[in-house]
């Protein structure tokens, strides 16, 4: 009979050990899972970064006027009569908006 009570004890006892064990316990293995959540999303938007220059790049080797346009935002240049309208990003006052 007292065997039948000593697994449920030492099976509470290492249940309770892996809990509160901060290297190795379930709390360690949990901060991992999410920080690996993060990370996937970091990678995806930075993925999709390096799309979007790609797309930038391609156009820049073909379209001339994409590379003029680059060139004056680049510059902060405006051809003589041109308005220049800037916006305001997410990053604050002093970004430079990035044309598609």
């Amino acid at each position: 009979m007292r065997r039948f009570l000593l697994v449920p004890l030492v099976l509470g006892a290492v249940g309770l050990w892996a809990f509160l064990d901060d290297q190795n316990g379930i709390r360690s293995w949990l901060e991992l899972r999410s920080e690996l959540a993060r990370s996937g999303d970091r990678i995806a938007k930075r993925r999709a970064e390096v799309e979007a220059l790609r797309s930038e790049a391609g156009a820049l080797r073909k379209d001339p006027l994409a590379i003029e346009g680059a060139i004056r935002e680049e510059l902060g240049l405006a051809k003589p009569g041109e308005i220049v309208i800037r916006f305001v990003g997410e990053g604050g006052a002093g970004e430079t908006p990035r044309l598609p």
